[in-house]
């Protein structure tokens, strides 16, 4: 018996995955510093001509021509970066779900480099993005070039892609649980052990990284903690429905627009040319719509924006991204969505007070929330937005409206659109991506359970030509040879019969294999599942104490999949029996 195939990676190579892990943490923490510090040295000199390190605030941006050239030019920077590594169009998450699903989580080593450097050069000319999105590919581009230089599986090496990513994003906003929940849910599709731990140690270092170097406070300023109990969770839930909508909006909108791009009769290379003439336009009109917008996230969350402001900031920044990110130039996806869902958020809260004066509902309590459930919908992680805001705010209170205005947001979302922002893409290619864990009773099942006991078995003198008659008979496809005790010495299949001319008096044993792949009736379903396809055969004996009690084969593994759709079939509920009636008297 081979080592049971549900152990996946022993403790050695799981303390192995995690020093792996802890180092890129730290690398995530270092990239993440390089990235925003070049974001804001590229945007100084690009827009505001000046030196500095630090990102500046758009509400002081003064636009003139010159915005539209500088972004002109660094759009023209991207295409020729694509041209060596075309992996960076776009948010680059759908690539990294890809390279994991079809590529065994090779990325190029190409994406590590070029995916940073592309984006510090869109949003420091103006692009509408936050640095999270590209820090996260980088980190699993990093995870990636370690699992394709050491010697580990694909599936380890998919652990450190996923370690990578939650290390870029634990490194950006000093989240680290929301970090290792958005790698679970978007990239690992799967829930386990040899998995988790790597993550957290990767998110942990990073955060840690992320006090060293940026501060241990939140990204964004929080408004005060002041929120309603059950009184007000109806506001949330209709608040979340609004959300759902939004996010509706905001992916089509985006899928419209790029296949719009897709349309235009000129080449690829020159479509980020021509988004960067587009939101170069609106920041000419709206200048705070453009870059990382991380400053006008915290002034619609305190409140300091007129709700005329509040209006054309959100329009302004969705129409900004949706026709940038559309183009195919390098951006992320979570820190417009957060600007575009706050500032719905703080509307709401503003006309439900005008409708319904005395329901005192804090317009920033509604745009902290929203902002969450938005980017929760559009991109079908609603767990990752419910950590990620409670990391933001520290607060427990802000949970329970949370909750429930994210649910009710993917509820509607999933109710009107098929695909998320992250998988429409894949879609488009023909790759199907499913966002469900579901038990897999194969891990679950033992051989025992499905094995057939009643087997037929030939003595252990058998000749060729009594073989030859029971497989006419029965029509069995292998018959074990068992000795006088029972055990189990060979197995003869139909194949090793007519693959053998040999005379019909001759012992079956001659033709049988006699070391038979066996399986113990305590083993799990995928253990014989994984027998059957690495040795290549069709019938495994189960075998207790060296006694045949059994033989597993293709079919009996299939029936163990029969509980689980019998679980998704709907039973006739519980009725009280019906009295039967009185005839009328005649």
């Amino acid at each position: 018996m081979t080592e049971s195939f549900t152990a996946g990676t022993s403790t050695r190579r799981l303390l192995r995955l995690s020093v792996l892990a802890a180092g890129l943490g730290l690398a995530g923490g270092g990239a993440a510093w390089v990235l925003i510090h070049l974001i804001a040295l590229l945007t100084n000199l690009a827009l505001f001509h000046r030196t500095g390190w630090q990102l500046p605030s758009f509400r002081d941006l003064h636009p003139g021509p010159g915005l539209v050239a500088a972004a002109v030019c660094g759009a023209f920077l991207v295409s020729l970066l694509a041209r060596w590594a075309p992996v960076i169009r776009g948010h680059g998450l759908p690539e990294a779900m890809e390279a994991i699903l079809t590529r065994q989580s090779r990325i190029s080593p190409r994406a590590a480099l070029a995916k940073p450097l592309s984006a510090a050069i869109a949003i420091g000319t103006g692009g509408p993005f936050g640095a999270e999105g590209p820090i996260i590919v980088t980190g699993g581009a990093l995870g990636s070039l370690i699992g394709q230089l050491l010697p580990v599986s694909p599936s380890e090496r998919k652990i450190l892609v996923a370690s990578g990513a939650a290390a870029g994003m634990a490194a950006t906003f000093g989240a680290p649980l929301a970090a290792v929940v958005l790698a679970i849910e978007l990239l690992l599709f799967e829930f386990s052990t040899r998995a988790f731990i790597p993550l957290v140690v990767a998110a942990s270092v990073a955060g840690g990284a992320h006090a060293a170097l940026f501060g241990s406070g939140p990204l964004f300023a929080v408004p005060a903690h002041d929120y309603a109990g059950l009184g007000h969770l109806p506001l949330y839930a209709l608040l979340g429905a609004g959300c759902g909508l939004l996010a509706v909006v905001l992916s089509k909108g985006l899928f419209l627009i790029e296949k719009g791009f897709r349309r235009l009769p000129v080449d690829e290379f020159w479509h980020p040319v021509i988004g960067a003439v587009g939101f170069a336009l609106v920041g000419l009109l709206v200048p705070r719509a453009l870059g990382v917008g991380y400053d006008a996230i915290t002034d619609t969350l305190l409140g300091r924006l007129a709700v005329g402001s509040l209006a054309v900031l959100g329009l302004a920044k969705l129409l900004a991204w949706w026709v940038a990110l559309a183009s195919g130039t390098s951006g992320g996806t979570l820190a417009p969505i957060l600007l575009v869902g706050a500032t719905f958020g703080a509307l709401a809260g503003h006309a439900l007070n005008a409708i319904v004066p005395g329901l005192d509902v804090a317009p920033g309590a509604f745009a902290l929330v929203a902002m969450a459930a938005t980017f929760g919908a559009a991109t079908r992680a609603p767990f990752t937005s419910i950590v990620f805001v409670f990391e933001l705010t520290g607060d427990y209170q802000v949970i329970l409206p949370l909750m429930l205005a994210s649910v009710i947001a993917l509820l509607v979302a999933s109710a009107l659109m098929t695909e998320s922002l992250m998988t429409e893409k894949l879609a488009r290619r023909g790759l199907t991506v499913r966002g469900d864990y579901e038990v897999d009773l194969m891990r679950t099942t033992s051989v025992r359970s499905i094995m057939t006991t009643d087997v037929r078995t030939l003595p252990a003198d058998a000749t060729v030509a009594y073989a030859h008659r029971e497989f006419r008979v029965t029509g069995h496809g292998a018959y074990p040879l068992v000795d006088d005790a029972g055990a189990c010495l060979a197995i003869v299949t139909r194949g090793d019969l007519l693959r053998h001319d040999v005379d019909a008096g001759v012992p079956a044993l001659t033709v049988a294999s006699r070391a038979p792949v066996v399986v113990s009736p305590s083993a799990l379903a995928i253990d014989a599942l994984h027998l059957i396809l690495q040795e290549g055969v069709e019938h495994l004996p189960v075998v207790t104490d060296g006694r045949l009690v059994g033989i597993c084969t293709r079919t009996d593994l299939l029936r163990s999949r029969l509980a689980q759709l019998e679980h998704e079939q709907a039973q006739p509920g519980w009725r009280l029996p019906s009295r039967a009636k009185t005839p009328a008297a005649g």
